[in-house]
């Protein structure tokens, strides 16, 4: 592609916002087109993001240009459809949404008679799971921070269709997963040093998930289905960002069979990578990456996940999602180091 794609920015005052703004003011490809945000219209982009001073000038608008290539929705749960409710998109424009409210297949297509009828169709855009879909894509709905973290941990068992039992899940998130409104929970002086649990078995990216693992399992060999419940126990910890995710099923496998099926199917993905050895948090925080440990105790396999909330399970997997969308290389512009020290 010789010009570059013209990106425009909704709700770019948040924390998914900000770290889009961080990969694309440096993406080799893409010029940010605009940067809407109503609660800072006419405001510096770097007196919000304070880090991102002497990288761009650009100032945050409240009109929405339609003269652009991709549109990226940072908005809250329940907001993007009212988006495009109120704001009909130009049908040229390709759509990827970070909110939860496309990525259910119940959902994925959105129509809503205002002044003209608008219909979006969403591909789920997990890409080791649906690349070649997402390369044909008009419109993405990005998978959520926790939804991104287990299904890669559970994605190559149900590929083959060995997800057999019931799986027991939990994940720590630190404290960027709840956003940046201010809550109870989400205060420095209650979250830190402190360690909770919430949504037990109820939260809502387990359907997202489910939705995934089935899809998989679906078009493994034996073309089965998942066999047992996924038992989900989120937990707030006392970080600022990343997911821990550590997953443990029945299973007949053995560890050396485990880790090739893993390798196998990790082998083509850029930013998913088989560790053969034990995994921490700071190896992926501040970059795309995802990391997958598994090993093997009696009967049971055991998957370690772990990925940066923000950039894999957020803004930087809907930038990769737009590297496949507009033919470029899948990593262009996500090359970014982890700060371990």
């Amino acid at each position: 592609m010789s010009s570059k794609i013209k990106a425009g920015i909704i709700g770019g005052a948040g924390y998914t916002g900000g770290e889009m703004l961080r990969i694309l003011v440096n993406h080799p490809n893409v010029e940010i087109a605009f940067v809407n945000s109503t609660s800072n219209a006419g405001n510096s982009i770097s007196d919000v993001h304070t880090d991102l001073i002497g990288d761009t000038d650009l100032r945050f608008v409240n009109d929405i240009p339609q003269d652009i290539d991709v549109l990226f929705l940072c908005v809250g749960h329940g907001d993007a459809k009212k988006f495009l409710t109120a704001n009909p998109i130009n049908d040229n424009i390709r759509i990827i949404d970070l909110s939860q409210d496309f990525r259910l297949s119940a959902n994925a297509i959105f129509s809503t008679q205002d002044f003209e009828l608008q219909t979006k169709d969403f591909i789920y855009g997990l890409p080791e799971l649906n690349r070649n879909q997402i390369k044909s894509a008009k419109n993405i709905a990005n998978p959520g921070c926790f939804a991104t973290c287990i299904q890669l941990g559970l994605l190559p068992l149900a590929a083959k269709g060995l997800i057999k039992s019931e799986v027991h899940i939990n994940a720590t998130t630190g404290s960027t997963g709840a956003g940046q409104s201010l809550s109870t929970t989400s205060h420095f002086s209650w979250r830190n040093n402190n360690l909770s649990i919430y949504k037990a078995f109820e939260h809502q990216h387990l359907n997202e998930i489910g939705e995934s693992l089935a899809q998989a399992a679906k078009a493994s060999p034996s073309g089965g289905g998942l066999e047992g419940a996924l038992n989900f126990i989120p937990q707030r910890g006392a970080f600022t960002r990343g997911i821990l995710a550590s997953m443990y099923l029945e299973s007949d496998l053995t560890l050396e069979e485990a880790q090739t099926i893993y390798e196998d199917y990790y082998n083509a993905h850029p930013f998913t990578h088989v560790s053969r050895k034990n995994i921490d948090l700071k190896q992926v925080v501040n970059t795309n990456k995802a990391l997958v440990h598994v090993e093997k105790h009696g009967n049971k396999l055991f998957i370690i996940s772990i990925i940066d909330n923000l950039l894999k399970g957020a803004s930087g997997q809907a930038v990769q999602n737009m590297n496949l969308m507009f033919g470029l290389e899948e990593t262009a512009g996500l090359k970014l180091k982890a700060v371990y020290f």
